[in-house]
């Protein structure tokens, strides 16, 4: 756009609550965006233009802004642009420079100020819009989290899922309309939740629990529903730590069996994202569950077989192949996917896996691993070693050039 789009956050207070100057901003635009009940709350503006927010919103929002392109537009939002709401979004599609935010206090911080709780030792877990099931990652005893909640129903959806884990002694404190004159505050443990809740409103969470599992990798192969085509818990651990997850990076788990590499890369930060490749569509609906129940439903399960399913998916960061590596060109490939730095890892359990990583060791380098683990297991009345299969293991990271 050649023309700016300046953000306001409204609070919980509307119209009323804003300042004189960015009142006087709204009426004197040209365009208003907003949802509905942003553009509910306005005086009239005689010739103003109104428009909700399309839906899906990323799908419609780029022919949105480009069809008022030049005018003076005003986008309104809730609370803070910048805490799962609008505001990078615009930055995303339009540029740092062409997006103006001035914002509201944001319902986090509203509810971290009625709790008493201090920023560093809370974490936020955004539900708007998203499934429910992301508020496992989370879960830890004495942990604490905000929950932005997606509407009236999320409350309750939260805490039959938090009673359903084990953590329904923890107590919900949910917090309605937040600095508006109407705030309301509703107070129950998850188990004893019976309350209706506003349709504004955040959830504080003093959790109270089991140890699920942490966010090192290495999760117990129990946690994973599986049926047999699992990479194990101390093979997992070893590739997730060459993976190397960062925040907001892409892994491709191809030939991903139940999912666990895929899964715990996104247990690693709530920013990882995952696409998981699989041929059969039983894995790939396990996948699926697996991923829910373990707090990352975001995951993506394309199913297909590799290396043609790779064609169409966006550029990797990193990539792990946990079965297939004897398809032809399937390393060939999986490394021309791979920008500068993007890091590659591929295991093996038979002969002729053995000799493609043999062969990609020499030609790219890398780090070739061979994992043996044995575990103790009954015999007779005493106990001994059972050998698990042996797994090659090729680990490559790219250079930058």
């Amino acid at each position: 756009m050649s023309s700016a789009v300046t953000v306001i956050g409204i609070g919980a207070d509307g119209w009323p609550g804003l300042p004189a100057a960015q009142r006087e901003r709204v009426l004197r635009a040209e365009v208003v965006l907003g949802g509905d009940r942003h553009l509910a709350m306005l005086p009239d503006a005689p010739g103003q233009v109104r428009e909700s927010w399309p839906s899906p919103l990323r799908d419609g929002l780029p022919a949105l802004l480009w069809k008022h392109d030049g005018k003076r537009v005003v986008a309104l939002a809730s609370g803070d642009p910048f805490v799962s709401g609008i505001g990078g979004t615009l930055v995303e599609l339009l540029g740092r420079g062409a997006v103006a935010v001035e914002p509201a206090v944001s319902s986090v911080a509203l509810a971290r100020a009625r709790m008493g709780w201090d920023a560093e030792m809370v974490e936020v877990v955004s539900l708007v819009g998203r499934d429910v099931h992301a508020v496992l990652r989370a879960l830890a005893p004495g942990h604490r989290l905000v929950v932005l909640s997606s509407d009236a129903r999320t409350p309750a959806a939260v805490a039959a899922l938090l009673d359903r884990v084990g953590y329904g002694a923890s107590t919900m404190t949910v917090l309605g309309d937040l600095g508006s004159r109407d705030e309301t505050r509703m107070v129950s443990t998850a188990a004893a939740w019976d309350l209706a809740a506003p349709q504004l409103n955040v959830i504080a969470l003093a959790l109270v629990g089991p140890v699920i599992g942490g966010w090192a990798a290495g999760l117990p192969d129990d946690a994973f529903e599986h049926d047999g085509q699992l990479t194990k818990r101390d093979l997992r651990a070893s590739a997730l730590a060459r993976l190397a997850p960062t925040p907001a990076a892409l892994l491709w788990d191809v030939g991903a069996g139940a999912g666990s590499v895929g899964i715990e890369w996104m247990r690693a930060h709530p920013t990882c994202r995952t696409i998981a490749v699989e041929s059969n569509p039983e894995r790939a609906a396990r996948i699926t569950r697996n991923a829910q129940a373990l707090g990352v439903p975001a995951l993506e399960v394309v199913e297909g077989r590799a290396p043609e399913a790779l064609d169409a998916l966006a550029r990797p960061d990193a990539i792990f192949v946990g079965g297939g590596a004897t398809a032809p060109s399937m390393v060939e490939n999986c490394l021309a996917a791979l920008g500068p730095g993007g890091r590659l890892v591929v295991h093996g359990v038979t002969v002729e896996t053995e000799a493609v990583l043999a062969a990609a060791h020499r030609e790219h380098g890398g780090e070739l691993t061979r994992h043996q683990v044995e575990t103790a297991a009954p015999i007779g009345t005493f106990t001994g070693w059972t050998p698990a299969r042996t797994v090659t293991q090729w680990a490559h990271t790219k250079e930058s050039s």
